[in-house]
């Protein structure tokens, strides 16, 4: 499409409205990561299961994504972007009518996880394509369009958990991605185009076991110390370290690897995904700890909670209008560090929060860190792509998925880390007792990290797409 046909704001109608699909699987992806986190107490009393428990639904899911993203860049290429992302839409949205039918915990972790193989062959794939059709000067407004939903569905998710939970059934959570998914399927046929590599490569089954071994381990590990067992979890921590060094070293020297971590010699690349997966590991845990926190030391009902979460989601959505201008008025460096100090300042003050603080306090309090994160979030994934090649692109999105799928699943698993400790450090043997505080010292502890590789980067980073 030329330029004299580009429409007032510079993006082509085709790259819009692809990056809108992009954009409505993403949400439907990340909302089914989250939303269930309400519904947990009332799926459990129906599966005759302890809570805790169910959390093998959240972990089925990021598992099953984490293993199958790797798999994206190479299925595209080989038989082509359209198919994958039209199949991926269809295994989704079938696994979503499978978890609403789901009598029992296996059944249901069954459908989870191949959710979870939909979930991780969709959102890589669509990206890959609209970055392949962007120019790097509309590469901000592209990127803020396509990752805005990722932002927005942590933070929906609970609050709609809880109204769904309260007057209807837990089910319809997944039935609503019913209608999105029938949407995006027809949508896709029209908008996505047809592209396959000229040159078929083979499948790197090394990287692909060495791959899903560090991420199984990790994930596992992590969640396996959320339940208190921290030898096990330790353990597989410790063996998911090394299968990464493998992955790592194997990445350098197979001509084709299937995750190909050259990408992550691009200085603002490698800072997005390493700095910007510690910062999105705290942006999931918020809401996660929140409704918690509502719920168990305020008493309050799953919709009281859920609602006052919406605060965090008014932030977000607040933020965005003025994002694009902040960018290219500060750059990305200033405004990761500010913003991140800001941030990390939020996290803090909800150690401030008690029942006896008025609701407008509460309001004002996750408003302003709904209001950074969001900030930060939008500018992480734009400077990710600033100096990638248009060549690379496709690799760099699968290992950006890689990496955000991970940091998702982390953040949930390290705050249940965290819930465990205080449990175990107050001699409590139930959640009710659980102190959340430890929790939210641990995330901005994560955030406090994520500062380091903004301290490291350079002053002018990803000045070109800031025009």
């Amino acid at each position: 499409m030329s330029h004299s046909h580009l429409h007032s704001n510079s993006l082509s109608k085709s790259t819009l409205w692809m990056a809108l699909l992009v954009a409505v699987t993403f949400f439907m992806e990340n909302l089914d990561a989250t939303v269930i986190a309400t519904a947990i107490p009332q799926m459990a009393r129906e599966f005759v299961v302890s809570p805790v428990e169910l959390n093998i639904g959240i972990s089925a899911y990021l598992l099953a994504v984490a293993i199958f993203i790797p798999i994206s860049g190479w299925l595209a290429g080989r038989i082509g972007a359209r198919r994958v992302f039209v199949g991926a839409i269809l295994i989704f949205t079938l696994a979503s009518v499978m978890c609403g039918m789901s009598k029992s915990l296996p059944m249901f972790a069954f459908s989870r996880i191949l959710q979870g193989i939909g979930g991780a062959l969709m959102v890589p794939v669509g990206r890959m394509v609209v970055l392949g059709m962007t120019a790097k000067k509309d590469m901000v407004k592209t990127i803020a369009f396509i990752s805005w939903p990722g932002l927005i569905a942590p933070v929906l998710g609970p609050p709609l958990g809880g109204v769904i939970v309260t007057y209807s059934h837990w089910s319809w959570i997944f039935w609503l991605n019913i209608p999105l998914g029938v949407l995006a399927l027809i949508a896709s046929f029209f908008l996505v185009p047809q592209t396959r590599e000229k040159v078929i490569r083979a499948f790197d089954i090394k990287g692909f076991i060495f791959t899903a071994s560090a991420f199984v381990m990790m994930i596992t590990g992590l969640e396996l110390m959320g339940h208190g067992e921290i030898d096990s979890g330790c353990m597989l921590i410790a063996g998911g370290l090394i299968f990464s060094i493998l992955t790592f070293r194997h990445s350098f020297v197979h001509p084709r690897p299937l995750l190909p971590f050259s990408t992550l010699t691009i200085q603002t690349f490698r800072s997005a995904v390493v700095g910007g997966s510690l910062f999105r590991a705290s942006i999931n845990a918020i809401p996660f700890l929140l409704p918690l926190l509502f719920q168990l030391s305020f008493g309050w009902s799953a919709v009281q909670a859920g609602s006052m979460v919406l605060w965090v989601f008014a932030g977000n959505l607040a933020m965005k209008p003025a994002t694009t201008w902040l960018m290219k008025r500060w750059g990305f460096r200033r405004i990761l560090m500010w913003n991140g100090v800001i941030s990390l300042l939020a996290i803090l003050s909800c150690l401030l929060l008690s029942p006896s603080l008025s609701y407008y306090a509460i309001a004002v309090i996750l408003f302003i860190g709904g209001l950074t994160r969001s900030l930060q979030f939008s500018c992480y994934n734009s400077l990710g792509f600033a100096d990638v090649p248009q060549d690379k692109m496709s690799d760099a999105s699968v290992i950006f998925s890689i990496f955000f799928q991970f940091s998702m699943s982390a953040g949930i698993a390290l705050s249940a880390l965290f819930l465990r400790l205080s449990m175990v450090w107050n001699n409590h043997h139930t959640p009710a007792h659980v102190d959340i505080n430890l929790a939210f010292i641990g995330i901005s502890v994560l955030v406090l990290f994520s500062m380091i590789d903004v301290y490291r980067l350079e002053k002018s980073a990803g000045q070109q797409v800031l025009g």
